[in-house]
Protein backbone atom coordinates (compact mmCIF):
# COMPACT_ATOMS: atom_id res chain seq x y z
CA UNK A 1 0.00 0.00 0.00
CA UNK A 2 1.43 2.90 -0.88
CA UNK A 3 0.74 6.29 -1.47
CA UNK A 4 -0.68 8.36 -4.83
CA UNK A 5 2.97 9.15 -5.39
CA UNK A 6 4.30 5.73 -5.24
CA UNK A 7 6.04 6.17 -1.91
CA UNK A 8 5.34 5.04 1.54
CA UNK A 9 5.87 7.85 4.07
CA UNK A 10 6.96 7.16 7.11
CA UNK A 11 7.22 9.84 10.39
CA UNK A 12 9.46 9.48 13.12
CA UNK A 13 8.74 11.31 16.29
CA UNK A 14 10.98 12.62 18.81
CA UNK A 15 10.31 9.44 21.50
CA UNK A 16 11.84 7.68 18.57
CA UNK A 17 8.28 5.99 17.08
CA UNK A 18 7.94 5.66 13.26
CA UNK A 19 4.43 6.04 11.90
CA UNK A 20 3.52 5.07 8.55
CA UNK A 21 0.93 7.54 6.79
CA UNK A 22 -0.55 4.85 4.58
CA UNK A 23 -1.59 1.97 6.96
CA UNK A 24 -1.82 4.62 10.43
CA UNK A 25 0.23 2.32 12.34
CA UNK A 26 3.40 2.16 14.06
CA UNK A 27 5.97 0.24 12.51
CA UNK A 28 9.30 -0.87 13.85
CA UNK A 29 12.80 -0.78 11.79
CA UNK A 30 12.80 -4.14 10.86
CA UNK A 31 9.57 -3.63 9.22
CA UNK A 32 11.44 -0.50 7.54
CA UNK A 33 13.93 -3.28 6.47
CA UNK A 34 11.63 -5.79 4.93
CA UNK A 35 10.27 -2.65 3.16
CA UNK A 36 13.43 -2.37 1.09
CA UNK A 37 14.56 -6.54 0.69
CA UNK A 38 10.98 -6.24 -1.06
CA UNK A 39 11.74 -3.27 -3.20
CA UNK A 40 9.06 -0.84 -2.00
CA UNK A 41 10.09 2.90 -1.73
CA UNK A 42 9.22 4.84 1.21
CA UNK A 43 10.91 8.05 3.17
CA UNK A 44 11.32 8.69 6.19
CA UNK A 45 10.33 12.42 7.39
CA UNK A 46 10.54 14.18 11.15
CA UNK A 47 7.69 14.51 12.18
CA UNK A 48 8.62 18.38 14.07
CA UNK A 49 10.44 19.82 11.50
CA UNK A 50 9.20 17.73 7.79
CA UNK A 51 12.71 17.15 7.67
CA UNK A 52 13.74 14.55 5.21
CA UNK A 53 15.49 11.85 7.37
CA UNK A 54 15.65 8.64 4.83
CA UNK A 55 19.39 8.24 5.05
CA UNK A 56 19.68 8.63 8.60
CA UNK A 57 17.43 6.23 9.41
CA UNK A 58 18.73 3.21 6.47
CA UNK A 59 22.27 4.31 8.25
CA UNK A 60 20.08 2.94 11.56
CA UNK A 61 18.90 0.09 10.14
CA UNK A 62 22.50 -0.93 8.94
CA UNK A 63 24.17 -0.15 12.10
CA UNK A 64 21.56 -2.76 13.72
CA UNK A 65 21.91 -5.52 11.51
CA UNK A 66 25.68 -4.79 12.15
CA UNK A 67 25.45 -5.26 15.81
CA UNK A 68 22.88 -8.27 15.73
CA UNK A 69 25.76 -10.19 14.47
CA UNK A 70 24.87 -10.40 10.83
CA UNK A 71 27.65 -8.31 9.80
CA UNK A 72 28.13 -7.67 5.92
CA UNK A 73 30.83 -4.55 5.87
CA UNK A 74 34.45 -5.32 6.96
CA UNK A 75 36.09 -3.22 9.30
CA UNK A 76 39.14 -2.82 6.67
CA UNK A 77 35.64 -1.34 4.10
CA UNK A 78 34.12 0.52 7.14
CA UNK A 79 37.56 2.36 7.70
CA UNK A 80 38.01 2.98 3.65
CA UNK A 81 34.45 4.32 3.65
CA UNK A 82 34.66 7.04 6.45
CA UNK A 83 38.75 7.71 5.07
CA UNK A 84 36.95 9.06 1.50
CA UNK A 85 34.67 11.50 3.64
CA UNK A 86 36.04 15.09 2.62
CA UNK A 87 38.42 13.94 0.02
CA UNK A 88 37.87 15.01 -3.89
CA UNK A 89 36.24 11.53 -4.69
CA UNK A 90 33.19 12.20 -2.05
CA UNK A 91 31.50 13.46 -4.53
CA UNK A 92 31.40 10.69 -7.27
CA UNK A 93 32.08 7.92 -4.45
CA UNK A 94 28.63 7.15 -3.23
CA UNK A 95 27.72 6.88 -6.98
CA UNK A 96 30.50 4.14 -8.17
CA UNK A 97 29.40 2.19 -4.78
CA UNK A 98 26.05 2.09 -5.86
CA UNK A 99 26.99 1.20 -9.82
CA UNK A 100 29.05 -1.84 -8.03
CA UNK A 101 26.53 -2.92 -5.85
CA UNK A 102 24.02 -2.85 -9.07
CA UNK A 103 26.59 -4.49 -10.67
CA UNK A 104 26.98 -7.55 -8.43
CA UNK A 105 23.92 -8.00 -7.92
CA UNK A 106 23.32 -8.83 -12.15
CA UNK A 107 27.06 -11.04 -11.84
CA UNK A 108 25.50 -12.79 -8.77
CA UNK A 109 22.19 -13.37 -10.69
CA UNK A 110 24.02 -14.53 -13.97
CA UNK A 111 26.50 -16.78 -12.25
CA UNK A 112 23.71 -17.96 -10.45
CA UNK A 113 21.62 -19.00 -13.89
CA UNK A 114 24.84 -20.14 -15.52
CA UNK A 115 25.29 -23.03 -12.66
CA UNK A 116 21.92 -23.96 -12.82
CA UNK A 117 22.22 -25.11 -16.14
CA UNK A 118 24.71 -28.13 -17.29
CA UNK A 119 27.85 -26.99 -19.29
CA UNK A 120 27.49 -23.34 -19.01
CA UNK A 121 29.93 -20.87 -19.67
CA UNK A 122 33.17 -21.53 -18.37
CA UNK A 123 33.33 -19.83 -15.02
CA UNK A 124 36.92 -17.90 -15.88
CA UNK A 125 34.73 -16.47 -18.74
CA UNK A 126 32.40 -15.48 -16.71
CA UNK A 127 34.80 -13.72 -13.88
CA UNK A 128 36.63 -12.44 -17.27
CA UNK A 129 33.28 -10.37 -18.28
CA UNK A 130 32.62 -9.50 -15.11
CA UNK A 131 36.15 -8.02 -14.00
CA UNK A 132 35.96 -6.31 -17.38
CA UNK A 133 32.60 -4.88 -16.46
CA UNK A 134 33.32 -3.73 -12.90
CA UNK A 135 36.73 -1.68 -14.97
CA UNK A 136 34.84 -0.15 -17.54
CA UNK A 137 32.86 0.80 -14.91
CA UNK A 138 34.92 2.50 -12.78
CA UNK A 139 36.68 4.01 -15.88
CA UNK A 140 33.12 5.68 -16.70
CA UNK A 141 33.29 7.05 -13.21
CA UNK A 142 36.27 8.85 -12.97
CA UNK A 143 36.27 9.76 -16.51
CA UNK A 144 32.81 11.59 -15.06
CA UNK A 145 34.25 13.41 -12.33
CA UNK A 146 37.86 13.72 -13.36
CA UNK A 147 37.20 14.36 -17.28
CA UNK A 148 40.03 11.90 -18.14
CA UNK A 149 41.15 11.85 -21.83
CA UNK A 150 40.18 8.70 -24.18
CA UNK A 151 43.29 6.57 -23.04
CA UNK A 152 42.06 5.42 -20.26
CA UNK A 153 44.23 3.93 -17.82
CA UNK A 154 41.34 2.14 -16.41
CA UNK A 155 41.13 0.35 -19.06
CA UNK A 156 42.90 -2.70 -18.83
CA UNK A 157 44.47 -5.21 -22.03
CA UNK A 158 42.19 -7.12 -23.49
CA UNK A 159 40.75 -9.20 -20.82
CA UNK A 160 39.21 -11.98 -23.04
CA UNK A 161 42.66 -12.95 -23.71
CA UNK A 162 42.02 -14.22 -19.84
CA UNK A 163 39.75 -17.12 -20.79
CA UNK A 164 42.14 -18.87 -22.90
CA UNK A 165 45.13 -18.68 -20.53
CA UNK A 166 45.75 -20.54 -17.36
CA UNK A 167 44.45 -19.70 -14.07
CA UNK A 168 48.03 -18.66 -12.50
CA UNK A 169 48.40 -16.17 -15.86
CA UNK A 170 44.72 -15.01 -15.36
CA UNK A 171 45.35 -14.47 -11.62
CA UNK A 172 48.87 -12.38 -12.35
CA UNK A 173 46.76 -10.40 -14.68
CA UNK A 174 44.21 -9.93 -12.59
CA UNK A 175 47.01 -8.74 -9.81
CA UNK A 176 48.62 -5.97 -12.32
CA UNK A 177 45.46 -4.63 -13.09
CA UNK A 178 43.92 -4.29 -9.43
CA UNK A 179 47.79 -2.60 -8.21
CA UNK A 180 46.65 -0.15 -11.35
CA UNK A 181 43.46 0.63 -10.31
CA UNK A 182 44.87 1.07 -6.73
CA UNK A 183 47.17 3.81 -7.88
CA UNK A 184 44.76 5.65 -10.10
CA UNK A 185 42.44 5.50 -6.46
CA UNK A 186 45.86 6.91 -4.61
CA UNK A 187 45.78 9.53 -7.20
CA UNK A 188 42.23 10.61 -6.95
CA UNK A 189 42.32 10.49 -3.34
CA UNK A 190 45.17 13.23 -3.46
Amino acid sequence: MASAKGLITIKKYANRRLYNTDSSSYVTLDFLSQLVRDGIDFEVLDAKTGDDITRQVLTQIIFEAENSGASLLSVNFLRDVIGYYGKSVQGFFPNYLEMSVKNFEQTQEQWKNAFAVPNAAQPMEMFSNAMKANLEMFGKAAQAVTGMAASNPFTPAPLNEMAAKTTDDALKLMQQQMAMMQAQLDKLAK
